[in-house]
């Protein structure tokens, strides 16, 4: 087309010449007999002989003239023919050059929805900024082939002053959308930016001026604004799952967002705040699955971060996700959550189907991959686990979780090198992360490094807030005593502990996992057995890793151990 047009404006050129050439000659020939007409004096016979002559010459003049003058009318059309053309074919060009290189350039196939910035300067709203990136990000993975990162992973940037650009080499993400939230009394406004973190060019932006009882058909609204300026060709059924509200009550949503807000700070009040919302969300809307789900989640997680009885609140969670199910059958997040209870509860098997379930209905969900990994995991499938985080770390790659899940299947496989380049990452990035520590100290520990494993150790008594006193003494057992010095004197503190809460209250729930763990380190055998059937008793999560933590390799023989393998339901 290039090669054309250059052809064509060639052939322009030459026409101009060839009218320029042509119109003088016509010019000078009339004023040549003008001229002799005026100034020739003859006489009467002459100027009839020469009459006759020149009407001839005019007849001729005549026809010449004509000609000439059809000669630069077809020139003139020609040129406004060709002009035309080149037009036309710009035009082409044009086109081509807008759906190559702008349309299908626009379109974008993987995204980072930041979390939005409350503006407002009221801290209790930051439930709604939180909730709303939450929701729209969960919104966004239902569409197909669209890569959305996680919440952990963006959560990560929140405060941080960063480009976008490198957060779209951090993240691998073509785009990022920001958002600032502002809310007034009943008055909410929404300003989002959709950014090329290639050329920093912003694809669109957009203000929403609402009032708050208009939240679940806003979230809906930009659920679809921002699904359609992502230039994805998008079904019926797809789009109709983005733009899906799970609930129609403005307060029940409000409610809701705030049991997600205070349950992914894991603490024990956040977790019994968390599930006061949850609650208050289904007594506004009885049908709203999620919120059902939210319960469940509270409940299965309330006994691994805090001093919750697994038998008492297993139930309740299993009873929550159950009646999510019933109200959404192809709830994502309710299966994954079925498959993770599942999973605590020594069910592995049930676990796994919930698991893939979920998988299936959001390939995008990165924490429905975690929980299968570690289910394979706990299952000695290692190899199988593997496959499954490294999926997890893909959609949610600054998870501080699945960061540290990705170390223990490596120590689940006997690989402590890599499990302890992982652990070194993952502390790199949370460096207050005393679980991931905490395993690490174990990775090196495996591999005879007990000075290294001993700083870990240190470090998360501080990290813990443990008095410096108690510090140097557990710091002075292990330089007279060594691993097992050390070992022997945790597990004083621990049962003293356990005593004084005892006497305060004899009710008080007392887990007994880690002290069998404890004990496990200097292969007391019979301590080890007794706390660990303790901890089965109670049904603590603390159990699922026996077989995976070679603390427990002197124990691989005994008949007790053993039969405590096949009571838990671990596969052959």
């Amino acid at each position: 087309l290039v090669i054309d047009l250059k052809n064509l404006r060639r052939e322009l050129d030459l026409q101009g010449e060839l009218e320029r050439s042509i119109m003088p000659n016509k010019d000078t020939e009339i004023e040549s007999e003008n001229k002799t007409a005026v100034y020739n004096a003859k006489s009467v016979e002459e100027t009839k002989a020469e009459n006759a002559g020149l009407e001839t010459k005019d007849e001729q003049r005549v026809t010449n003239s004509s000609s000439l003058e059809y000669a630069v009318t077809q020139a003139k059309g020609h040129k406004l023919a060709t002009a035309v053309i080149g037009i036309l074919l710009l035009g082409v060009i044009s086109a081509i050059a807008y759906f190559t290189f702008v349309s299908s350039g626009n379109q974008i196939n993987s995204i980072a929805v930041m979390p939005f910035v409350n503006e407002s300067g009221n801290e209790d709203i930051e439930y709604l900024s939180d909730g709303m990136t939450e929701t729209l990000i969960s919104s966004l993975t239902k569409i197909p082939n669209l890569s959305v990162m996680a919440r952990s992973s963006v959560f990560y940037y929140k405060g941080k002053n960063t480009n976008p650009r490198q957060i779209g080499e951090e993240l691998n993400v073509e785009a990022i959308l920001l958002g600032r939230v502002t809310q007034r009394g009943d008055d909410l406004k929404i300003s989002l930016e959709l950014v090329d973190t290639r050329t920093l060019a912003a694809i669109w932006s957009e203000t929403y001026d609402r009032k708050m009882s208009d939240l679940v058909s806003l979230q809906s609204e930009i659920a679809r604004d921002v699904s359609d300026k992502l230039r994805l060709k998008l079904s019926t059924a797809a789009q109709e799952k983005v733009a899906k509200t799970d609930t129609k009550n403005s307060e029940a949503q409000q409610l809701y967002l705030k049991g997600r807000f205070y349950w992914n700070k894991r603490t024990n009040k956040d977790f019994e705040r968390a599930e006061d919302y949850f609650q208050q969300a289904i007594e506004k809307d009885p049908t709203y699955a999620l919120a059902y789900s939210g319960l469940s989640d509270t409940y299965f997680l309330m006994p691994q971060y805090g001093s919750f009885r697994p038998k008492e609140y297993h139930p309740k969670a299993k009873q929550a996700v159950l009646k999510a199910l019933e109200l959404d059958p192809d709830l994502a997040e309710a299966y994954a959550s079925l498959g993770g209870l599942s999973t605590l509860q020594y069910d592995f098997d049930g676990g796994g189907r919930a698991l893939k379930k979920a998988i299936e209905l959001n390939p995008n969900y990165a924490t429905a991959h975690q929980w299968y990994a570690e289910n394979l995991a706990y299952q000695g499938k290692p190899e199988e686990a593997l496959k499954e985080i490294e999926i997890a770390l893909k959609l949610d790659p600054f998870s501080r979780i699945i960061n540290h899940v990705r170390a223990f299947i490596f120590e689940s496989a006997d690989r402590y090198d890599e499990a302890i380049e992982q652990g070194e990452k993952t502390i790199e990035l949370f460096p207050k992360f005393t679980t991931a520590r905490s395993n690490l100290s174990r990775h090196y520990a495996a591999k005879g490094n007990y000075d290294k494993a001993i700083e870990h150790r240190l470090i998360i008594a501080k990290d813990r807030n443990i008095e410096a006193e108690t510090i140097q003494t557990l710091k002075t057992a292990y330089e007279k005593a060594g691993w097992k010095g050390y070992w022997t004197m945790v597990i004083e503190m621990l049962l003293s502990n356990q005593k004084k809460k005892l006497e305060k209250d004899k009710t008080a729930y007392i887990k007994y996992g880690y002290l069998a763990h404890s004990y496990a380190t200097i292969s007391n055998k019979e301590k080890t057995l007794e706390y660990l059937n303790k901890a089965y008793e109670q049904g603590e999560p603390a159990l699922l890793d026996i077989r995976n933590v070679y603390y427990f390799d002197f124990l691989r023989d005994d008949p007790r151990f053993k039969e405590l393998i096949k009571k838990v339901g671990f596969p052959e």
